[in-house]
């Protein structure tokens, strides 16, 4: 059985069914799960029936495309409604998307703080303020007890005014989470340092329940963020335990530090802060005014999930970076195809890839926060004359230094940002060709870039139905052309892209590297051979034993603490790594691998419980400085004056103190 033949089930729903199961069920749960998944499934309209056995059948109603309540997840056997096919059933279908937040109407007596928190909730996004920096001293860095976190009996925010006083008085007090937010955030970090404690291996479908639960929980109180990163895990530790070949563990790290991260700070952010912890469930269009665009390039869109299309990207006459999408399900074939369909704008009768090179008049033009230009019914669009690379207003893409665009980009993918839906993560550069060069993972196109930056570029995707990597191949055999391309960030110690669009090798029109097809009579010697560069000396970044760092914090997740837990003295690492001048994450890795270890007794000598709590912290600390570092060392790399670059004293500033 696919789960994706099931219908999305609400995470409210899953968790009330696990926890409705007996002791006993509960251990027999995940068996149920891999043997209900080999059963046969049919759908009929909203109704989704699973054959249990030749007797018995399951059946989830979803009307609307999701099953929202216990009662449609029915089962026909004779322990039914306390057998445990129907949470196995839930267990194995994908989780829903969370709904809208819940419009709450507070009683008199609570409309101050409720009516607060919920105007917070619903208003825009703001860009916050960076939490307390990480000292060089791993020990003062986290506490070593749960200590950390702030329990649901916290006190509640600031008073108003007092009786009689006028606001005049004074500025208010900034806002402050209310207790049932606090305690929200407690229940989803220690759903989360569960998971980290048993690992993907043991965080089964009764730990993802704990998650499911929390996340509902979060939602009602108006932690979206925080409960959509709750969700993130449970689609990926199912993932995980499926071996699904799209499942990386470098996701579970980053979406278990998101939800560690988040459900921490939620306790002690203020003011803007806490509205960009809090964030929201919808990131809706809003009202552009008229608009002049012109076009860049088209690129195919091809999902693990079976989705396909293309992705136009357009610039409007400020510089500001819009795309015009179309995915559905599909894959390739659909992606090729959608290319040459009409794009859904306006009255305009362009196609993708013809709007990758002309231009669009819009009248009552609607944007979203990433940029994506919505096709409402008030909108209107005439195809308008386009603008070629060297021409203003494109032209000024390629003006902004290398280093600024690469800053920039980091600030749109980094890891654990507040997001704030503004910026791109693509890049506009002039480079000269140098040639292929070998990789452990394969062969990348060597360019040479402002200021004799040397760049590596990749193909976008390997799949072979797409441009990509044949016009990869084809370039690498044109050393010393030059080329205006456009590519997309790949955060690393070196310069890194993949190569989305670049101009013609004659200097005539530009190319959709995963649409159009180059030839060899395109290339400047077209019975040129493909030419290999001479390999590159290993930059600073490169060089980093920050790998150190983050390979035990990437093992912790598939087995759990016990994996560091039987490490024993990790003093040699601990030794390299401050030679390479971070103390800081020498620090880390001691105190994680300690953390991971201890375990007291009491008085008859028997085991106490694991100090959860204290290990997750020092996991999230961590993770949190070797992104921060791997993030300043990819925009050092980027930067030709060497500012910001690796020096023997040790890392840039930034790199030294990560927010955590």
């Amino acid at each position: 059985m696919n789960a994706d033949r099931l219908p999305p089930v609400a995470p409210e729903v899953t968790a009330t069914l696990v926890e409705g199961l007996s002791p006993r069920l509960r251990k027999r749960l995940d068996a149920a799960v891999t043997k209900l998944a080999a059963r046969p499934v049919h759908r009929d309209g909203d109704t989704t029936t699973i054959e249990v056995d030749d007797e018995t059948e399951l059946r989830l109603h979803a009307p609307g495309g999701v099953v929202a309540q216990v009662e449609d997840v029915t089962c026909g056997c004779l322990l039914a409604p306390a057998c445990v096919h129907r949470a196995a059933a839930a267990c194995a279908a994908p989780t829903a998307d969370l709904a809208p937040e819940p419009a709450e109407q507070p009683t008199p007596e609570a409309a101050g703080p409720a009516s607060a928190d919920a105007a917070t909730a619903t208003g825009s996004g703001a860009v916050a303020t960076h939490p307390a920096s990480v000292t060089d001293q791993a020990t003062a860095m986290v506490p070593a007890s749960a200590a950390h976190r702030s329990s649901g009996t916290d006190s509640p925010p600031g008073p108003g005014p007092a009786p009689g006083l006028t606001p005049d008085a004074g500025p208010a007090p900034p806002e402050t989470a209310t207790p049932d937010q606090r305690a929200a955030a407690d229940a989803l970090w220690a759903a989360g340092a569960a998971v980290l404690e048993a690992g993907v291996d043991g965080a089964g479908a009764v730990a993802q329940s704990a998650l499911l639960r929390a996340a509902h929980t979060a939602r009602l109180r108006h932690l979206p963020r925080a409960a959509g990163a709750a969700l993130s895990v449970v689609t990926l530790l199912r993932a995980a335990r499926a071996s699904d070949p799209s499942y990386r563990t470098a996701e579970l790290v980053t979406a278990l530090a998101e939800l560690l991260g988040t459900a921490r700070r939620v306790a002690t952010a203020t003011g803007t802060e806490l509205a960009a912890v809090r964030g929201r469930v919808r990131r809706p269009y809003s009202p552009d005014g008229s608009l002049r665009l012109y076009g860049l390039f088209t690129e195919p869109v091809v999902t693990d999930s079976g989705h396909g299309g293309v992705r136009t990207w357009v610039a409007g006459a400020d510089g500001r970076l819009f795309t015009v999408g179309d995915v559905a399900p599909g894959g390739v074939g659909r992606a090729l195809g959608v290319a040459d369909r009409a794009v859904r704008l306006g009255d305009t009768a362009l196609t993708h890839r013809e709007l990758g090179r002309a231009g669009l008049a819009v009248s009552g033009a609607t944007v979203s926060p990433d940029g994506r230009l919505g096709a409402g019914k008030s909108v209107k669009a005439v195809t308008a004359r386009g603008a070629a690379w060297t021409e203003p207003p494109l032209a000024a893409l390629w003006e902004t230094p290398p280093a600024e665009q690469a800053a920039r980009a980091l600030r749109s993918t980094s890891r654990y940002a507040d997001p704030d839906g503004t910026g791109s993560d693509l890049l506009f550069l002039d480079v000269e060709l140098l040639g292929a060069v070998r990789e452990p993972g394969g062969t990348c196109l060597l360019a040479l870039g402002e200021g004799g930056v040397p760049v590596r570029l990749t193909a976008a995707d390997d799949e072979p139905a797409l441009a990509h990597r044949d016009n990869l191949a084809l370039l690498a055999a044109a050393p010393g052309t030059r080329l205006r391309i456009i590519g997309r960030l790949i955060p690393a110690a070196h310069p890194r892209l993949t190569l989305l669009a670049c101009s013609h090798p004659t200097g005539e029109g530009t190319i959709d590297l995963g649409l159009d097809r180059l030839r060899r009579a395109d290339l400047p010697d077209p019975a040129a051979p493909a030419h290999f560069a001479p390999p590159q000396p290993a930059g600073p970044g490169e060089q980093s034993p920050l790998y150190l760092l983050e390979r035990r914090v990437e093992q912790t997740v598939p087995a759990g603490r016990a994996a560091l837990g039987m490490l024993g003295d990790v003093t040699a690492e601990t030794r390299r790594i401050r030679r390479g001048g971070l103390p800081t994450a020498a620090g880390l890795l001691t105190a994680l691998c300690a953390s991971a270890a201890q375990r007291e007794r009491d008085h008859f000598g028997r085991l106490l419980p694991a100090d959860t709590d204290g290990f997750a912290a020092y996991w999230l600390a961590a993770a949190r400085y070797s992104a921060a570092v791997s993030e300043s060392l990819c925009s050092a790399a980027w930067n030709p004056t060497g500012e910001g670059r690796w020096v023997s004293g040790g890392p840039p500033a930034a790199a030294a103190r990560p927010a955590v």
